[in-house]
C-alpha cells in the first residue's frame, strides 16, 4: 500500500453493522471456510460473541476501512497478570484482510497499529497464536520480531 493509501484508512472499534462483514473476512481463506458460517441471517452465536467482545473493557474488535470499504479486522485481548511483576499482556487474534487487499501491505499497517494500542494500554509484551497450517503467517510475524517462544496447545470442548 503507497502511503497515500495508508493516510486514507481508519481504525476504529466494529459496530454491530460490520458484524456480517467480519465473518465474511474470517470465512475467506481455506481455514476459515470450515469452521465459519458467514450466510445470512448471521447464527446468533456470532451476535452474542460481539456482545460479550463489546461489554468487556479488555477486548478491543477492530476493523479497518477505507472510503466506507471495510478492508481487515482484527481482535485485541489485553490480559492483566501477576507474572513478570503483574505485567499486562496483548493477545492478537483473528486477523483478517479482504482478499482483494492481500499482499499490498495492509498487514503490516494493522499489526503496527495493533502493537501500539497494547504499548498505549499498558503492555509490556504482545502475543499471538497462529495456526500451523499457515506458514506464511508465521514468517509475517516473525518478521515483526515475534519469537515462537512456546509451544500452543488447545482442547476443544
Amino acid at each position: 500500500m503507497t502511503d497515500r493509501d495508508t493516510s486514507a484508512m481508519d481504525f476504529r472499534r466494529a459496530q454491530p453493522e460490520d458484524l456480517a462483514s467480519i465473518v465474511a473476512l474470517l470465512a475467506d481463506d481455506s481455514l476459515g471456510a470450515t469452521r465459519e458460517h458467514p450466510g445470512l441471517p448471521l447464527d446468533a452465536r456470532y451476535n452474542d460473541a460481539f456482545d460479550a467482545i463489546n461489554r468487556d473493557p479488555n477486548q478491543l474488535l477492530a476493523v479497518v476501512e477505507r472510503d466506507g470499504e471495510l478492508l481487515g479486522c482484527l481482535q485485541l485481548t489485553f490480559i492483566p497478570g501477576l507474572s513478570r511483576t503483574g505485567m499486562w499482556r496483548g493477545q492478537i487474534e483473528s486477523v483478517r484482510i479482504a482478499s482483494s487487499y492481500r499482499g499490498e501491505g495492509l498487514g503490516g499497517v494493522m499489526f503496527r497499529w495493533a502493537i501500539e494500542q497494547c504499548k498505549d494500554r499498558g503492555c509490556g509484551l504482545v502475543q499471538l497464536t497462529t495456526d500451523k497450517a499457515r506458514p506464511d503467517a508465521l514468517r509475517f510475524y516473525e518478521g515483526f520480531g515475534f519469537k515462537a517462544s512456546h509451544e500452543g496447545m488447545k482442547l476443544s470442548l
